[in-house]
């Protein structure tokens, strides 16, 4: 098999091309092979901003109480109190997160936990509410 001899040869013809054109910049470790050229970058912000745009459309014709994780979250904890035993049979907490998952994908499309300045889950409103909702849950249960 010749692929492993293969990469060492082209390593060191980059690091070649690298001295004698004067590249200074490249830091030893780092590939070359992942650089994204001006263009891709380009083309990637531009997929990315259309794929953010999508996603503000996707509920837009959902009436608030239904793509407002809070607000579903409180639609259940009525019905846990108003109706126990009916909520207990419908195994509400084994649905909810494949309810929910839907909603807070489209939240996390624009999440980026490499960014410095990025906010963390714990931070974010729809962890707050599922947060909460379970503390209810557990409240009531206890």
């Amino acid at each position: 098999d010749n692929s492993s001899e293969f990469i060492p040869k082209c390593r060191t013809c980059r690091r070649q091309a690298r001295e004698q054109s004067g590249e200074g910049d490249h830091h030893e470790g780092l590939s070359s092979d992942e650089e994204l050229t001006p263009t891709e970058v380009d083309e990637f912000q531009k997929r990315r901003d259309n794929v953010l745009e999508d996603s503000r459309k996707i509920f837009e014709d959902v009436h608030a109480d239904f793509c407002d994780i809070r607000k579903i979250l409180l639609k259940f904890q009525e019905w846990k109190e108003k109706f126990p035993d009916s909520y207990c049979d419908a195994y509400i907490s084994f649905c909810l997160p494949k309810l929910l998952n839907p909603l807070i994908r489209v939240q996390l499309i624009s999440w980026n936990p490499l960014e410095q300045n990025h906010t963390e889950l714990e931070e974010m409103s729809w962890f707050r509410a599922i947060e909460e909702f379970s503390d209810a849950e557990n409240v009531s249960e206890s």
